[in-house]
């Protein structure tokens, strides 16, 4: 819980009461929380110069808090942006309904394709902020993401025990995340490991691009066939590293992309995949399991609909690809 005790102006000096979700945490994190619109720049010039401080102390930005303590936070400009309408209801009422497991430390939803995982970059309500409108009493914090067109598995703590708990599992690779995807073409093995390093880059307008580089971080990724299909296959990817948008970049490294990529896809077959019913990215996070505390968690979610409806339509239809897949074919 934060207790404003000033009765300030919004934009003066505030005295907030630190709660346990915060207990442990970095300040300068916490503040990058409290403080929405604000830039790091300005966060670390505040804690620089002795403007934060902690039980009447100066705090440095890798003070940790701790539950109790007293922080004090000065004035700071915020950059206008127009009146905020509120989470749209619809979305709102989508995300709360995907819920499918809480617990003292956890809550998981099986997260909607089209949904970010948090607002920003144009988007204003991600899967965190409309939980957060839907449940406006609990505390939330994203613990990973998924991409915004992948659809499953997306896990928030409630704890601030659990967020640093299960952030550590998934630092140290000890958290098991898997996969369906559906890969255009036939790769030549049903069960393979495609492991290059991968090198992310922000793109003028702040896309973000990752490509295969020798100067890349380690990224390996387990594929296995679980269905074939008329040009494609479904596959199960198990993530040996989490890297930004891994398992579409290694796949069209090999030569066979997810199915309607619209970033590192095949152009020409995501238009003959649309008109045959595939609207989006065929990814899905289907299983995430991890042990913590001596607890062991596992959650899972199903094929959504329209998926599951798009490979009913491909194997009575896409059979008449099996020529153009042939000349564009590409084993490895």
């Amino acid at each position: 819980m934060q207790t404003v005790t000033s009765h300030d102006a919004p934009h003066g000096v505030r005295q907030v009461e630190i709660g346990p979700e915060r207990d442990g945490q970095r300040i300068d994190n916490a503040l990058m929380t409290m403080l929405k619109g604000v830039p790091k720049s300005m966060i670390y010039r505040i804690l620089r110069t002795g403007q934060v401080r902690v039980n009447g102390k100066r705090a440095k930005p890798d003070t940790r808090l701790v539950a109790g303590d007293m922080l004090r936070i000065p004035p700071v400009r915020v950059a206008e942006r127009p009146a905020d309408q509120g989470a749209p209801s619809g979305m709102m009422a989508s995300v709360a309904d995907a819920v499918i497991f809480e617990d003292k430390h956890f809550l998981v939803i099986d997260k909607p394709s089209g949904i970010a995982s948090h607002g920003g970059s144009g988007v204003s309500h991600g899967a965190i902020e409309l939980l957060r409108a839907a449940r406006p009493n609990e505390h939330l914090e994203l613990v990973h993401r998924l991409d915004r067109d992948t659809s499953g598995v997306l896990v928030f703590a409630r704890t601030r025990a659990g967020l640093i708990g299960l952030q550590a599992e998934i630092r140290a690779g000890t958290v098991t995340k898997e996969y369906l995807c559906l890969m255009v073409g036939h790769p030549s093995k049903a069960k393979f490991d495609v492991n290059v390093p991968l090198q992310k880059s922000i793109m003028q307008g702040g896309e973000r691009m990752v490509r295969v580089s020798d100067n890349g971080k380690p990224s390996l990724t387990f594929f296995r066939e679980a269905e074939q299909y008329p040009g494609a296959r479904l596959m199960h990817a198990a993530l040996g590293t989490g890297r930004t948008h891994q398992i579409r970049v290694h796949a069209a490294h090999i030569g066979h992309p997810i199915a309607g990529d619209p970033k590192y896809g095949d152009r020409e077959m995501n238009k003959r995949f649309r008109d045959m019913g595939l609207q989006r990215l065929f990814l899905h996070a289907s299983h995430m399991s991890f042990e913590l505390d001596g607890r062991s968690y596992s959650f899972s979610a199903p094929l959504p609909d329209d998926l599951k409806d798009f490979l009913d339509v491909l194997a009575v239809k896409g059979k008449r690809l099996r020529y153009l897949q042939e000349k564009s074919r590409t084993d490895f």
